[in-house]
């Protein structure tokens, strides 16, 4: 099976593990990157899926206080695809504001089978078939490969695509006090409530505590995904959870620009949950659900729990205000706006390469409300080129990752792509270079600092 570019280029295929690597001076003031490499066992109870997991670690963080994890869907393209889920710029400005590592993983599935037959997605996104227990295994590795042994400790919080998201939602139910937060993309174990060979989790009341995102999109209404999705919404709100649902109005199963509201959904979830910095106690804090917002689905609007007039048991659940006109723009639209401009690229760094030219590196952090959409590189003041010079928007909006049916950038679009190369300078010149970042609405940065050829 083909696999990810960033596999081939910085592991070994004998090394059971990786420790962290630096491609770039640019990749190495963002963070590193750990792999770990899972071979799939014969034995019953044990997952029989060949894995690969690769950790994000930012640069700078002391301890880490959660883990993030990317969780792909079922079958060979999501597998791929997953696996450049930790090199998400967008994903990592999340986990970097709350000290936490970004986990994606690939599970390597012989074929696009949703069952338990040899090769098949259940085999894995079961983790009551071993991949709960390999999962864990793997986060003491990191542990150790990363020299944070709190890391075995630390709370999760979990996004899932369809499988993925069955994945999630059973393991929240495995492990209610571990998960901070859960967002579901087209999938919850209620997706597969008529497979016999998938029992339905005991649900506990911790479960209950969990703040949880349902989010499918319409045109897969009818279908498991949605459906199943919209059913958990109404069976943990029943119960008096801090769950929501956010349809899609113009997807299917996949998953869009649904990122722009995720990402700040997990990140208001997470100023909530998530234990103190530097504490010893890794007990997640409990959610006050009056204390949120509630939407009604039928009218699209959102009010402060305390002011809802409609049945409880049918309101949408929201962490704060914020978010709660994210929802509310998101279920018209499909996307949320932005108005503020992202921040200026630093350390632009420029390399004397004979006739080649100059090369120009630099390094930048994603917008939190948008992400990248491209560079513009300035000589002397005017501008001279864009990076990448027709950003990808197949799924969604444009960016310079270019984000792929299951909400990861292309293989071919890692971060270190943060490079141009000036072949049009006149030799001998004294040129004066800066970078201007462009986010995902097309707001522009100031110009980054000056660099100077000598």
């Amino acid at each position: 099976m083909k696999k990810f570019n960033l596999v081939s280029f910085c592991l070994l295929a004998s090394a059971v593990f990786f420790s962290g690597y630096s491609q770039t001076p640019s990749l190495a003031t963002r963070g590193k990157y750990y792999i770990v490499e899972y071979s799939p066992s014969g034995r019953p109870g044990q997952l029989q899926t060949p894995a690969t997991y690769t950790l994000w670690v930012p640069a700078g963080v002391k301890t880490i206080r959660g883990v993030i994890v990317h969780q792909h869907g079922a079958g060979i393209l999501a597998s791929e695809q997953g696996a450049s889920a930790a090199t998400d710029l967008h994903w990592q400005a999340l986990a970097k504001k709350w000290d936490c590592a970004l986990l994606g993983t690939s599970y390597h599935v012989a074929n696009d089978a949703t069952d338990l037959t040899p090769g098949g997605s259940e085999l894995w996104f079961d983790p009551r078939h071993g991949s709960d227990r390999v999962f864990q295994n793997t986060l003491a590795k990191f542990a150790i490969q990363t020299n944070h042994l709190e890391m075995t400790k630390v709370p999760w919080v979990f996004w899932g695509h369809s499988g993925g998201g069955i994945w999630s939602d059973v393991m929240s139910c495995l492990h209610p006090e571990r998960v901070a937060a859960i967002w579901l993309r087209s999938g919850s174990a209620n997706s597969f409530i008529s497979k016999p060979e998938f029992p339905q989790p005991k649900i506990s009341n911790a479960v209950y505590q969990i703040p949880i995102m349902g989010n499918a999109g319409i045109k897969e209404q009818g279908k498991g995904a949605y459906d199943g999705t919209l059913a958990k919404f109404h069976q943990y709100r029943a119960n008096g959870a801090p769950i929501g649902f956010a349809p899609d109005p113009r997807t299917g199963h996949e998953c869009g620009d649904s990122r722009l509201l995720a990402i700040p959904y997990l990140d208001a979830c997470m100023a909530l949950r998530l234990p103190d910095k530097n504490s010893h106690n890794q007990t997640l804090k409990p959610i006050n659900v009056n204390d949120g917002w509630f939407g009604s689905l039928k009218e699209g609007k959102a009010v402060p729990a305390k002011e809802f007039t409609g049945d409880p048991a049918d309101a949408v659940w929201l962490p704060n205000q914020k978010v709660a006109r994210y929802w509310e723009e998101y279920i018209k639209t499909g996307e949320v706006s932005d108005d503020t401009p992202p921040s200026s690229p630093t350390n632009v760094r420029l390399t004397n390469q004979g006739d080649l030219g100059t090369k120009i590196t630099w390094d930048a952090e994603a917008d939190f409300e948008s992400g990248i959409r491209c560079f513009i590189i300035l000589r002397n003041g005017k501008e001279l080129a864009q990076v990448a010079k027709t950003p990808y928007g197949e799924y969604g909006r444009p960016s310079f990752q270019s984000i792929s049916f299951g909400d990861t950038p292309r293989p071919d679009m890692p971060e270190s792509r943060m490079i141009y190369v000036d072949n049009s300078a006149i030799n001998g010149l004294t040129q004066k270079y800066s970078v201007i970042s462009v986010n995902g609405v097309g707001l522009k940065s100031e110009p980054s600092k000056i660099a100077k050829t000598k």
